[in-house]
Order: structure tokens, then C-alpha cells, then sequence
């Protein structure tokens, strides 16, 4: 199955800011494009604000005049539904509620012709659901673009329980045909992107919420050591965090109030107070006139202290072994001696600095963790935990070390797992258990990932880098501690650990 042919009118029905995106992508990629909107005047509008959007690109030199005036003559405003009649693909991006989408498509389905493609851009609703309500669900598929539309790459193409592999392939060919990156994914609540994605808003919040580190340091953890673009706090108050919530409401309350999907209750408290993010003027920070970018908060930083004399290496120190090499370029001696079970270094004064494990400071002598990073060279800041039992000069000698390799430290509360190693074990967690469940292949699960919510690598990525049983060793330690079932790992994350420990002949 091929991808509409250029010839083949597209519509969009909805003219808001998705519509509109969705409609520019057809309408640059070559297809005539007809615009609905059940409000008198607004596709009108829409075509006009598309024409402008079209108008700068011609100024960017992105688009000729040539192509921007053959597109203009492409695009239509439609004053009623039977105008689409002989559309190829109709993609609704309408209010998102379930009877308004299904009344919708019921009477597309009485305009457009038998082999007509339905689409939806829903990104919170069952796509079985809304195509539930039609007499042909085989052909009703998901096209979940990602805003702005015209900008990001991905695509999801969700099919439904009853959605024909025609349809799917049809609708993933013509995305990419337009120039999206497509990935297919059955309908699970979340899709691939906000199923996978939650732990990233989830984590950091509930470190949060257990008073391990205040919002501008876990932001700072996340970007800095983590590799995220944005920190959890500073993008759910760019995305609007009534929004954001009510994706995580949406996706908990599908899967039955599964527990590793529960909603915050502060970031519940941030919307019932009306501080919805930057729209609002403030959200976990404050964005007010008043507020001057020197007062805005800031990220705790630990002062200058002194690098130890030496360390001693036990271990190779598993994903965190490019320390070794970090810290005799700086000048360090590293003793190494060779341990069976050994991932951590011994400072002079006798304290030990481990790679967060799961485990909490208070329950060894003089243990300080270190947080994982996406990449320790290129990393600027480092977050390390320690608990009142842990003594001065271990966390002075600990801090001294990670200064002297070039990193801004941040001390956090004692935290099982951290801030950026439980966010990525969760992540891999859900990865793992979504291609067992036939969500998504392994492939299309990373690119999401990458491309939807530019991550710094895909979840299977991280997997293979930090080793098969890194993510379940770590969640079973965060299980024990909080045993609620949130960091229970998946049985295919087992799964994926034991088969590693059977292949090297182990019968642990």
C-alpha cells in the first residue's frame, strides 16, 4: 500500500493550532487541502494564517514564491462537510471529547466515499473508542502529529482495535510521504510519547515532594548531568501545567489508576491555585514583570572545596567507568584494586562515593551517591545525596573530587535512585514493557523518544549503554524502599536482565 497520491484532496476538520499545522504539512507537501471549521469564519481565518505562515517561509528562503502561490491556490475553506466529498484523507483535530469526535466522523462517513482514509490527531483518547461510533472502522486511524506540526518530525500512526493494516500502512506511507518520521503504535492510552514519557515529570516531582531537592536544582540535575533539553519543571510550565496534568490524569485513569502512572498531588495543588505556567505569568517558577531574570531561582550549587589527594577505584564502576579517565586527566592518582562486586571509589578519609544504586546514604557508613549521566565528560553538573550520618569530609572530599573534574555539584536529600538514574531506569522500564505488550517495536519506541520529546537518546539506547541489568537492579532496590508498586520493575524488564545473567552461564 502506497501513499495518497498528490492529486488526492486532503481536509482537516478543526482550525485551531493543530488543524492548521496538519493542514500546512499537506498543503507544502503537494495536496489540495480543504479546511472545515463548525464556527462561522474560521476557516477562512485559518487559510489566511496559513497563507502568512507560508508567506515566512518565502522570507526565510525556505519556500519560493512559486510554490507558496501554487500552495495558496490549493487551499480552500469549506462552508460545509459536503464539500469534502471527495476527499482521500480527512484528519479531524477537533475539541477533544469522545462524542464530539465520533458525532463528527459518523457524518463524514455519510459525505466522503467508501475508500476515504478517517484520521484522528488525538493525543489523549482511545482511537478504538472514537472509531467505534462508525459503521467502517477499519479504515479510521490515528495521525497524532506533534505541535507544531509543520516543525517536529515525529508522527505517530496509532491503529485501533479494529483498524484495517491497510489503513495503517496507508496512513504511515502518506506521513511520511509529507516528510514526517512515522511510528507505528497500537492504541494503548499515552500512544508510544506520553506513555513512555511519564516517569521523566513523575520522578521529578516526587523527588520534589520528598524534599530531596527544590524545582531549579532537579531542573538543573536533569539538563546539566541528565542530557534533557529542558528540566521537568521548566517544560511542564512551557507546555501549561493544567495541560500537562490532564495528560496524566487522562493516561492514569486508562490504565485503571495503575500506580506507576499517579498524578501529583503538588503539581495538582500548582493548578487548582491558578499557576498554570508561563501563560499564567507563574507555575513552579515565577514569570511576572516584577520578576528579574537575576532573581529567578537558582539552581543549589555546592562552594569551592579542595580535590582529594588520591582515590581508590574498586571496580570498574559499571556505566560510570569514563570517571577513571576524567580523574587522571585532572591530576588524581586512582589506585585501582580489583573487587568481584566492587563499583566505587574510597577517598582518603575512608568515606566511599558508589553510583546511585537504588539504595539510600543512612543505610551504610559514610556512603555519599552520585547521580548517572548521559555522558560524565560532557556533563557540567553533578548531583550527589548524602545522608546526616554521612561525614563532613566525605561529602567535602566528594564534592572536591567532581569540582576538580570541571562539574557544578548539587547536594541533594537522600533519595533512593536520584534524580536522573530513577527517571531513566523508569523510562526503560516502561520501554520494555511496551514492546512486550506490543505497543511498539524497539526501533520505533527510540525514535519516538528522540524525535518526540528530543530526549537525549531512545529509552532501548540507554538500555544497552548502562547494561541489561542496570534499570531492574535499581528499580528492584526503589521497590523495596517504597514498596507501593511504582517502582516494581515490569516482568519483561526481568526478563531482559535474567536472559543476560543465563547467556554468561549465571544461576543467580
Amino acid at each position: 500500500m502506497t501513499a495518497l497520491d498528490l492529486s488526492s484532496p486532503v481536509a482537516v476538520v478543526g482550525t485551531g493550532t493543530m488543524g492548521q499545522g496538519i493542514a500546512q504539512v499537506a498543503l507544502v507537501a503537494g495536496h489540495p487541502v480543504r479546511l472545515y471549521d463548525a464556527a462561522p469564519g474560521r476557516a477562512q481565518a485559518a487559510a489566511d494564517a496559513i497563507g502568512a505562515r507560508l508567506d515566512r517561509l518565502v522570507a526565510k528562503d525556505r519556500l519560493t514564491g512559486a510554490d507558496r502561490d501554487a500552495a495558496r491556490a490549493r487551499l480552500l475553506p469549506a462552508e460545509s462537510l459536503a464539500e469534502l466529498a471527495d476527499c482521500a484523507l480527512v484528519v479531524e483535530a477537533v475539541l477533544e471529547r469522545l462524542d464530539v469526535k465520533q458525532e463528527l466522523l459518523r457524518e463524514l462517513e455519510g459525505v466522503v466515499d467508501e475508500d476515504c482514509l478517517l484520521a484522528t490527531n488525538t493525543s489523549s483518547l482511545s482511537v478504538t473508542a472514537i472509531g467505534g461510533a462508525l459503521a467502517n472502522p477499519g479504515r479510521f486511524v490515528g495521525l497524532h502529529f506533534f505541535n507544531p506540526a509543520p516543525l517536529l518530525p515525529l508522527v505517530e500512526v496509532v491503529s485501533g482495535f479494529a483498524t484495517d493494516v491497510t489503513s495503517a500502512t496507508r496512513a504511515y506511507e502518506t506521513a511520511r510521504a509529507w516528510g514526517k518520521t512515522p511510528v507505528a503504535c497500537a492504541d494503548t492510552p499515552g500512544f508510544i510519547v506520553n506513555r513512555i514519557a511519564r516517569p521523566f515529570y513523575a520522578e521529578a516531582f516526587a523527588v520534589y515532594e520528598a524534599q530531596g531537592a527544590d524545582p531549579a536544582t532537579i531542573d538543573a540535575v536533569l539538563r546539566e548531568c541528565g542530557g534533557f533539553k529542558m528540566g521537568a519543571f521548566e517544560l511542564t510550565d512551557l507546555i501549561g501545567q493544567d495541560v500537562n496534568e490532564s495528560v496524566t490524569h487522562s493516561v492514569w485513569q486508562a490504565f485503571f489508576h495503575d500506580v506507576r502512572f499517579t498524578p501529583s498531588l503538588a503539581q495538582r495543588r500548582l493548578v487548582e491555585s491558578g499557576r498554570l505556567g508561563r501563560k499564567s505569568g507563574h507555575g513552579w517558577y515565577d514569570y511576572s514583570e516584577e520578576t528579574g531574570a537575576a532573581e529567578r531561582d537558582e539552581p543549589h550549587t555546592a562552594e569551592k572545596r579542595q580535590q582529594p589527594a588520591y582515590v581508590v577505584a574498586e571496580g570498574d564502576l559499571g556505566p560510570a567507568s569514563e570517571l577513571l579517565s576524567l580523574i587522571r586527566e585532572a591530576g588524581i592518582p586512582v589506585r585501582e584494586e580489583e573487587e568481584d562486586h566492587g563499583t566505587r571509589l574510597v577517598l582518603p578519609s575512608g568515606g566511599q562515593l558508589a553510583l546511585a544504586d537504588g539504595q539510600t546514604s543512612v543505610e551504610f557508613r559514610d556512603v555519599v551517591y552520585f547521580d548517572l549521566a548521559v555522558d560524565y565528560r560532557r556533563a557540567t553538573r553533578i548531583a550527589l545525596s548524602a545522608s546526616q550520618d554521612t561525614a563532613p569530609q566525605t561529602l567535602t572530599e566528594a564534592i572536591g573530587l567532581f569540582q576538580a573534574l570541571g562539574k557544578d555539584v548539587s547536594v541533594i536529600g537522600d533519595v533512593p535512585g536520584m534524580i536522573v538514574a530513577r527517571t531513566v531506569a523508569r523510562i526503560v522500564d516502561l520501554a520494555h514493557d511496551a514492546v512486550a505488550k506490543g505497543v511498539a517495536t524497539v526501533e520505533d519506541i527510540d525514535t519516538a523518544m528522540r524525535l518526540g520529546v528530543n530526549y537525549p537518546m531512545g529509552p532501548f539506547e540507554w538500555s544497552r549503554r548502562l547494561g541489561r541489568g542496570w534499570a531492574y537492579d535499581l528499580l528492584d532496590e526503589l521497590h523495596v524502599r517504597e514498596p507501593s508498586g511504582r517502582y516494581a520493575p515490569s516482568l519483561a524488564l526481568y526478563r531482559h536482565a535474567y536472559a543476560s545473567d543465563k547467556r554468561e552461564g549465571s544461576t543467580s
